[in-house]
């Protein structure tokens, strides 16, 4: 393996692709660090529901919300854009027939995806610095600094809000445009690569928060106790669950076609035989950001709700009691409405992205057919039939990786900080994207006789179904 990231660096192109993907994601990463001028202390340190959820959002939002930075939106709301597109491409038409025009419909398309962008990041950033005057602190200013306050001290004067929603939205812009460097002159998608880096950012942080937790000794796998034999069936169980992720990302149930055979002169063309693979996750990762984001609204909305009842009223008590339930990530009502939502997106985002008429029409423009089964209705019946069976399998998958770190944080008491990277949407995105990044690598290694970073090591097949 060091042998061949040497010879990734002695190619004069692949080694400057590299370099410069390497520095980018280096600038996104600084800009985490870099907080608006009006901010006096982070999210995290604040007390009250806002942190909370925050905190939850920063996981799979992949930016670590509870610090006001001028990248503190990260890239969620060109993806939130690009999604919106999506989904209106499958039910508006103009964008149907924009979608098929080719490379000058796809700029088209990513021109409005821009615009989209930044009007999301206008209306998020404004929230979020509501969201951030309310969080902690006497009068609900605690993290602001006095100097940026109004006169009245009632808040943040009104042009330092509209500041800070201008920086952080052309914070998201620049991301944004960085994604697009990546993509050209770089190396993987960069966008992809953008969501992954602040994923991963997150992991030394959780590392060292189990180290300095960690007692040198057995514990008998007490709650809330990290001792030996705790730590080893954490390493044992992040394994077997990457594994796992691996093994359903590559898996592939592959129909066998046939081509039809004709002669053109005296030469005889066609008739061989091929596959069609179908994904098992055709989804990807859209079910398990759809339900998180679906499962955050309602207890925010229940705990915004009590807010403005008396503290001693039946009706707050209820209200609250409600919100509390629904943010309670342990309890077996939340996981199984958040397996159930995820089942629902599976099958919902299949049958955006899945096509089976277009599919068999596709077969049949070009002289091929599914042996068995003929040509039209009766080849688009038994691909949606066999893509019904196998999102089943694909939903199961992602409900058990969606529930893994609450089960870890739940029987081991280990933080949520550290349980959540044994399942949910980051553990899918870094390894989704590390295997294109791989192959995208690969792509230049083969092309220059050289071998992949992963063959001979069993990365070359995809399991089968």
């Amino acid at each position: 393996m060091f042998e061949k990231l040497r010879i990734v660096f002695t190619i004069p192109e692949l080694r400057k692709k590299v370099l410069l993907t390497i520095g980018l994601l280096a600038v996104y990463r600084i800009g985490f660090h870099i907080p608006l001028p009006m901010v006096a202390t982070n999210l995290g340190e604040s007390s009250g529901g806002a942190a909370d959820f925050f905190e939850r959002v920063s996981m799979f939002a992949a930016s670590d919300l509870r610090q006001a930075t001028i990248f503190g939106l990260g890239i969620m709301p060109y993806i939130s854009a690009s999604i919106i597109f999506q989904l209106l491409g499958s039910v508006y038409k103009p964008l149907e027939e924009l979608k098929k025009e080719g490379e000058a419909g796809r700029k088209k398309l990513n021109e409005y995806t821009r615009y989209l962008t930044v009007a999301i990041c206008l209306v998020q950033s404004y929230m979020y610095l509501k969201f951030m005057l309310m969080a902690g602190g006497p009068g609900g200013f605690g993290n602001i600094n006095p100097n940026f306050l109004n006169a009245e001290g009632t808040g943040l004067f009104w042009g330092w809000q509209i500041v800070a929603v201008l920086v952080m939205t052309c914070g998201t812009v620049f991301l944004m445009w960085l994604g697009e460097q990546i993509d050209e002159y770089g190396i993987g998608n960069g966008i992809s690569l953008l969501i992954m880096a602040g994923i991963l950012a997150q992991m030394p942080k959780a590392l060292y928060e189990l180290i300095r937790n960690m007692k040198p000794q057995l514990t008998g796998l007490s709650r809330g106790q990290v001792g030996i034999e705790t730590l080893i069936l954490l390493v044992l169980l992040f394994v077997c669950v990457v594994f796992g992720v691996v093994f359903i990302t590559l898996g592939q149930r592959k129909i066998p076609t046939q081509s039809a055979k004709f002669t053109r002169g005296r030469r005889v063309y066609g008739g061989t035989r091929q596959f069609l693979p179908l994904r098992i996750n055709q989804a990807g990762v859209m079910p398990i950001i759809f339900a998180s984001s679906l499962l955050m609204i309602p207890g925010v909305f229940f705990g915004f709700m009590a807010g403005l009842f008396e503290t001693d009223s039946s009706l707050f008590r209820w209200l609250n009691m409600v919100g509390l339930s629904m943010q309670d990530q342990s309890s077996y009502f939340f996981n199984l409405l958040y397996v159930a939502l995820i089942f629902f997106f599976c099958y919902f985002w299949t049958a955006i992205t899945f096509n089976p008429k277009e599919m068999s029409d596709n077969l049949k423009e070009s002289g091929t057919f599914i042996p068995g089964y003929r040509p039209g209705k009766r080849t688009t019946d038994y691909l949606e039939k066999v893509m019904v069976r196998i999102t089943y399998v694909g939903a199961a998958f992602l409900g058990l990786i969606a529930i893994v770190p609450t089960i870890v944080y739940g029987s081991l008491g280990v933080p949520y900080s550290i349980a959540g990277f044994y399942g949910g949407t980051g553990l899918l995105i870094a390894v989704s994207v590390a295997f294109d990044l791989v192959q995208k690598i690969d792509s230049h290694l083969v092309m220059r006789n050289y071998r992949g970073l992963l063959e001979g090591a069993g990365g070359g097949t995809s399991p089968v179904v």
